[in-house]
């Protein structure tokens, strides 16, 4: 099942390809109670999206109990804000849903890796209440996660960036008002929701520094969260089910959600 997420004509479009229409895939779990949610962003630069982060990480959730709601946002030629507007009207979708998916509306997460961590990230940290007035019901809905989990994520456009989600993103040259924006780090606040953040040291494609820089601003703001560095791996390692190290991030994170009432 797919679900476009503007059925009545999406935002900034500019044409009506596949590409150009952001779907949501659903992956709900059967309950008597309602269950989390968890939005999926599979990464890829902002250029693509990589299959192997999402349906198998939206299938491993459901491992867990938590439906996961697989989200196809645009990627280049789109730009800024579309990724996000996109990001946002997931989370408020399965809000809207909640009684239709037997979903909790309070326990509605957000998942990304690489360039998807950093669409998860800035949802987590650029969000809005919702339109009491909005005469499109979802447009209603609160647009703030109730949880991040950050997978060897783009954080930051600055130093460490991995310059081609940013000039995907921001255009290149991107504007140096807009580096500062987008950049995840700068955005946080005490209302950022808890997060789970991992990487690899050696991370040839994002430098490890981009989780380092987003703990540290959860840090400074006093917002719990849970970071771990694994001394080596490589960029892209998804549920990392081969990697000797790595693979047991899952689990730390499955802990991680279940301590956060997921």
């Amino acid at each position: 099942m797919s679900l476009l997420l503007w059925p009545q004509g999406t935002p900034n479009a500019l044409g009506e390809e596949q590409e150009d229409r952001p779907t949501l895939v659903p992956f709900l779990v059967e309950s008597a109670e309602p269950t989390s949610a968890v939005v999926v962003c599979p990464g890829g630069g902002y250029g693509r999206r990589a299959e192997h982060e999402g349906e198998p990480v939206a299938r491993w959730l459901n491992t867990l109990g938590i439906s996961a709601i697989v989200l196809h946002y645009r990627v280049a030629p789109y730009r800024h804000p579309n990724p996000l507007m996109d990001a946002q009207r997931a989370i408020r979708t399965v809000r809207h849903n909640a009684a239709a998916w037997n979903v909790d509306p309070k326990r509605v997460g957000i998942l990304g890796f690489s360039a998807g961590g950093h669409l998860a990230s800035t949802a987590g940290t650029q969000f809005d209440g919702g339109d009491a007035e909005a005469a499109d019901p979802i447009e209603r809905e609160s647009s703030r996660p109730d949880a991040l989990v950050l997978c060897y994520p783009v954080i930051t456009f600055g130093a460490h960036t991995h310059s081609g989600s940013r000039n995907n993103l921001l255009g290149d040259p991107a504007e140096p008002a807009l580096v500062q924006q987008m950049s995840s780090e700068n955005r946080v606040t005490e209302l950022t929701p808890p997060t789970f953040i991992w990487h690899t040291a050696d991370d040839a494609g994002v430098p490890v520094e981009n989780a380092m820089l987003f703990a540290s601003a959860l840090r400074k703001h006093k917002v719990p969260f849970e970071l771990h560095i694994y001394e080596s791996g490589r960029h892209g390692l998804g549920l990392a089910q081969e990697h000797p190290e790595a693979r047991t991030w899952p689990n730390l994170c499955a802990n991680w959600l279940k301590k956060q009432g997921f």
